[in-house]
């Protein structure tokens, strides 16, 4: 029998003998199908090749345009999505910065990740959030305490949390410390304490800002909504400004920012804090410190306001001629000269934590934090000018405007901590015996309070 050749092809052919089309395998059936040029298969017939125009690509105008439009729904949901949290009550603005904080800490702590090393290095990462919840409870924990103290310290499983907190802080973070020390690995030794120094720097300027943050919403939303729409609108009037008649440059970092917008953004901040000012002391859920965390706008809030917020007379120190007509002296409320100087600072001092952030991120050449927000770039973007604003006004407020007086945490505080039980016993009884004198309580609690302490 004779051997067929070799190399030599033979041509199939059907039953009605004409050629017959090679098959084709299911991968590259599959491969075909994917590709934007492949023919469409309806029922195994071929379907005819339709060529696919390609969108022309988008101008540099075409690409300002889109991203103006994303950027101003943004900027608008954002704006209604404040305002409707804080009317909702301060626990939800609580939960707005710590959702804040927690995100602009995981697109710094990014910037100098190496995922090829992290992923050799299990822990890196875990380390990372463990020092975030660390630092996050016990700079809560101290804002908590303080504010709550009357409430934490009458309670048996509380009071021991609150009055250890430091410590069990403390332990907390050299658990993190002593683990990091462990899982430390030879050729890895640079990349692993870079991340360390970096978590820790992310710690001090997001997590360490924001409890100042924080603890302004604990004195009063006023604290709150004032300093951060006074950079906002800084920010809004520098660009304004300098777009219309900007011409000296103002520093290298930020070569677009001019001594025009800068010092036309600190008159227009000045008027805007005046005018908001003038507004929010008319109502006490704004100017009360937090006593009831389920408060809205729509409750309200009830205290003694800070005399800050009520008018004083003030005398000019030089009476007008009479022929002028006008009044020598006039009833200000003094808030409105704190207002100038937080006007200035969010004007002069908080555009360098934007100066700050533009650097880092020139440093690590990247346009942006993220993109958590679309059409602003990162959460932190938006926030670097915020959170040292935060810091300037709670300090601010401490040193000028704060009323130290006893409260009744601190009176509770002192007699738990200072008193032993006995002496506690006594302090019940002589306020006992005060308010029953004032006919507040009646005269059979001094009998209940003198047989508890025989049965002592």
């Amino acid at each position: 029998m004779a051997k067929p050749k070799k190399d030599v092809k033979f041509q199939h052919r059907g039953s009605n003998g004409k050629m017959r089309r090679p098959s084709t395998s299911m991968s590259e059936i599959s491969e075909n199908a994917s590709e934007p040029s492949s023919p469409t298969r309806n029922g195994g017939a071929v379907g005819k090749l339709e060529p696919t125009e390609e969108p022309p690509p988008q101008n540099e105008y075409e690409k300002k345009k889109a991203n103006f439009i994303t950027r101003t729904i943004w900027t608008l949901i954002m704006i209604a999505g404040f305002f409707w949290i804080m009317f909702a009550g301060h626990i939800y603005i609580i939960i707005a910065v710590t959702a804040v904080q927690i995100i602009s800490f995981k697109e710094v702590i990014a910037i100098s990740n190496v995922p090829s090393r992290a992923r050799s290095l299990r822990f890196t990462k875990a380390l990372n959030w463990y020092f975030l919840g660390t630092t996050m409870y016990f700079l809560y924990g101290e804002s908590v305490i303080y504010y709550f103290k009357h409430i934490l310290l009458v309670d048996k499983v509380l009071l021991p949390l609150a009055t250890h907190h430091r410590f069990i802080s403390f332990m907390l973070y050299i658990i993190g410390f002593i683990f990091f020390v462990s899982s430390l690995q030879k050729g890895h030794y640079r990349f692993q304490f870079t991340q360390f120094a970096w978590s820790h720097m992310a710690l001090f300027l997001i997590v360490g800002q924001a409890h100042f943050v924080i603890n302004n919403i604990f004195e009063g939303m006023f604290w709150l909504f004032l300093p951060v729409s006074m950079v906002i609108t800084n920010d809004i009037f520098a660009y304004l400004c300098g777009i219309t008649f900007g011409r000296t440059p103002l520093i290298k970092i930020s070569p677009k920012k001019t001594w025009e917008g800068f010092l036309g953004a600190w008159f227009f901040t000045m008027l805007w804090g005046v005018g908001v000012a003038n507004v929010m002391i008319r109502y006490k859920y704004f100017i009360c410190p937090v006593n009831d965390l389920g408060a809205t706008l729509w409750t309200g809030l009830e205290c003694k306001p800070n005399p800050v917020f009520l008018p004083h007379q003030y005398a000019l120190p030089m009476p007008l001629p009479e022929w002028m007509q006008l009044p020598n002296t006039y009833l200000i409320p003094p808030i409105y000269f704190h207002v100038l100087l937080l006007a200035t600072f969010a004007s002069l001092i908080a555009p360098f934590g934007g100066f700050f952030a533009s650097g880092l991120k020139r440093t690590f050449k990247i346009k942006d934090f993220g993109d958590s927000i679309p059409g602003h770039g990162g959460m932190t973007d938006r926030m670097d000018c915020q959170f040292i604003m935060g810091s300037i006004t709670f300090m601010y407020y401490s040193s000028f405007i704060s009323i130290h007086t006893t409260t009744v945490g601190g009176v509770i505080e002192s007699a738990i901590t200072g008193l032993t039980p006995e002496e506690q016993l006594e302090v019940v009884k002589i306020l006992g015996k005060h308010l029953v004198g004032q006919e507040l309580l009646p005269p059979q609690i001094l009998d209940f309070l003198g047989a508890s302490s025989k049965k002592r």
